[in-house]
């Protein structure tokens, strides 16, 4: 069994040494569930030597969890990806994805019922870290975000005590200096900061610096060096310079995403159905980069 994971003075922890998380998040599993199995999450630890994997539950899109989805089969693909996950030894993100809601609170009774619902069913499971909302932007201001969390946060608590917590932070996560300004009164919470390459540069790296040496715990949850579209061409010097912090600094990372779609985030060429045994030739060029990234965490992990 995995060490429960513990934020102490800033870093995560497993409760004893600071430990960094990587790995790939799916795309949507209503529309990518194919990757929701063992044979492609034993890929992405042994052949991408990661030790995390992110869940994505969309909420407000087409199939989402809060429109038009099947939400008993929706809430079986999060069980069954987070029991692969503990039979692998893999660290897994329960991602509650606000993005076109904007505001968190706009499915507040669902997202109650989703969270309750999945700490029990986890409530022993020592490997499973929840993301109560993936991206607040627009009217999902931080003074909203907090009266959300303030509801959900108890919720999980109550069933999983002990469970690492991630929050979103407003303008697509970007705006983490608002959690360092008025952080939340609960313990074991992360902050996310999400950045694509090509698109968010120094500004967001300095403001990440400044956050992270101030003391505030943030987990980079969603990344890629394309555009924060998804799409258009990698920057590889702001790349660069972005796997330089996040390697100084030893945050956790996870990238997106796990799917062959034709946009430049999803790792795999569009023509690849395979689950597992991915050569370069099935991956983007930014899969390719990724995978290296990764394997250098993992020795640098290896190596403490």
């Amino acid at each position: 069994m995995l060490n429960k994971l513990k934020v102490i003075n800033g870093k995560l922890t497993d409760g004893e040494k600071p430990v960094r998380l990587f790995g790939l998040s799916t795309h949507g599993i209503a529309w990518y569930p194919e990757y929701v199995c063992e044979e492609s999450f034993a890929a992405l630890k042994n052949e991408w030597r990661t030790n995390c994997v992110r869940i994505t539950m969309y909420t407000d899109e087409f199939r989402g969890y809060c429109k038009d989805g099947n939400k008993q089969h929706l809430k079986e693909l999060v069980e069954k990806g987070v029991n692969i996950a503990e039979k692998l030894d893999m660290y897994v993100i329960v991602d509650w994805h606000v993005l076109s809601d904007q505001d968190p609170m706009k499915y507040i009774d669902q997202a109650e019922e989703f969270f309750g619902d999945m700490s029990k069913r986890f409530a022993g499971k020592s490997n499973v870290i929840y993301e109560i909302c993936n991206e607040p932007n627009n009217s999902g201001t931080w003074e909203r975000v907090t009266e959300y969390a303030d509801r959900i946060i108890p919720l999980i608590r109550q069933n999983s005590p002990d469970a690492l917590i991630i929050t979103g932070t407003p303008n697509w996560s970007q705006d983490i200096h608002c959690a360092l300004d008025k952080p939340f009164k609960w313990d074991n919470v992360m902050y996310s900061l999400h950045f694509y390459a090509a698109t968010h540069k120094g500004t967001l790296r300095s403001r990440l610096e400044r956050c992270v040496e101030a003391g505030l715990p943030v987990f980079i949850n969603e990344f890629n060096l394309c555009e924060a579209s998804g799409k258009g061409e990698i920057d590889h010097d702001e790349s660069e310079a972005w796997r330089e912090v996040i390697d100084r600094l030893g945050l956790s990372c996870i990238c997106w995403c796990l799917s062959n779609s034709g946009d430049t985030c999803g790792v795999f060429a569009k023509n690849c159905t395979k689950l597992s045994d991915w050569t370069d030739e099935d991956l983007k060029n930014s899969g390719q980069i990724i995978k290296s990234w990764f394997s250098k965490f993992a020795d640098e992990e290896n190596d403490r």
